[in-house]
């Protein structure tokens, strides 16, 4: 193996013992319906339409699973060994989910389950026009758009915040009170690693430049996808985005974006793509190719990437080696048979079975 990546080798159980992750806020239960082109499901309605409604059962698959940008990190970092506070909300049903969900990881994961209505989502996954596989997601977000600081206000709650080495708030997106949260989270663990994934802010953009505003003097990364990345450049009033030619950008490009996102911003950006990943360690900028691999699904890696980037910084990788590292946990999971996340090891043998190029 590389000796770049021992410290992932040699992580003492003492180091991991010692290491509380804290991830909020949200959970959904997604159904995932697997689709033809579009234009086939597109003339499928049409038809069914036409006659007054019925059925489709051909060329239609369906799976129900747990879901929601902070359980899946949660459920990531379990997978990779750490420990990990869960604070989210849920009714009686989805509680019972979530207990189920971790109870493989129930030495690892501690649940703060808050009462209250989670989110349902339904996702069409299909390929496009250009035979790209995409994912489409309808979402009810329930309580987790109102998921505030005063969630999370007992006396052993806070002192979970000011125990934590990483603080985790994710999917801002959907949140209406997601800024008063980060704040009051990262202000609250005044010694963790904060780290955001703002999730979809498409709708919400010139609120979330305000949010970076607020957040930059006690944020350390924001790690976002292509999408988010072109919304920010938008919204900072950036020329340099992510435009795909002839199916794809450059590395250059990416490095680019990072770099002036940086500035405008104030905090470290970690881009991650289906080309590979980005990021900002002060002033300077890094690059790593994705894993060539043959991707099983379209949705949860940026949750598995967001999680091994939370433990590279944690244990001290170089920033280069960090986004390699993020990388090759998104590409074990699309690339997984089953929807299950990479424990560590199988990460450590992928990196020490590939030989490693870096770009500048």
């Amino acid at each position: 193996m590389a000796n770049n990546f021992e410290k992932l080798e040699n992580i003492s159980k003492n180091f991991i013992n010692s290491t509380n992750i804290v991830v909020m806020h949200d959970f959904f239960v997604d159904r995932m319906i697997r689709l033809g082109a579009t234009t086939d499901i597109f003339c499928s309605l049409m038809d069914k339409a036409r006659v007054g409604g019925g059925s489709i059962r051909e060329g239609i698959s369906t799976v129900d699973i747990k879901g929601g940008n902070a359980v899946n990190v949660a459920y990531c970092l379990a997978r990779l060994g750490f420990n990990v506070t869960l604070f989210t909300v849920a009714d009686e049903m989805g509680s019972a989910i979530l207990n189920h969900t971790f109870s493989k990881l129930k030495d690892k994961v501690e649940l703060v389950i808050k009462s209250g209505t989670h989110g349902l989502t339904t996702t069409f996954e299909f390929a496009n026009e250009k035979g790209t596989c995409v994912n489409v997601m309808l979402n009810s977000v329930g309580d987790n758009a109102d998921f505030g600081p005063d969630r999370i206000n007992s006396d052993d709650e806070l002192q979970i915040l000011q125990d934590a080495k990483a603080v985790a708030v994710v999917n801002w997106g959907s949140n209406s009170k997601g800024t008063q949260l980060a704040e009051y989270a990262f202000k609250n663990s005044a010694e963790a690693l904060h780290f955001m994934d703002p999730a979809d802010f498409g709708k919400r953009k010139e609120e979330f430049r305000k949010t970076l505003t607020t957040i930059a003097e006690f944020t350390d990364v924001v790690s976002i996808n292509e999408n988010e990345c072109n919304c920010l450049a938008q919204a900072t009033g950036l020329d340099s985005q992510l435009i795909r030619c002839e199916g794809e950008y450059s590395h250059t490009d990416m490095k680019s974006v990072v770099r002036d996102l940086r500035e405008k911003v104030g905090i470290n950006i970690d881009l991650h793509t289906f080309m590979g990943a980005a990021g900002t360690y002060g002033v300077d900028t890094y690059y790593a190719d994705a894993f060539k691999v043959i991707p099983r699904r379209t949705s949860g890696a940026g949750d598995c990437w967001d999680a091994a980037d939370i433990i590279g910084y944690l244990v001290g990788l170089g920033a280069r080696e960090r986004l390699i590292f993020s990388n090759a946990c998104a590409s074990l999971y699309v690339s997984n048979a089953c929807p299950e996340p990479p424990s560590m090891s199988q990460v450590l043998e992928l990196l020490s079975n590939n030989q490693l190029v870096y770009r500048e």
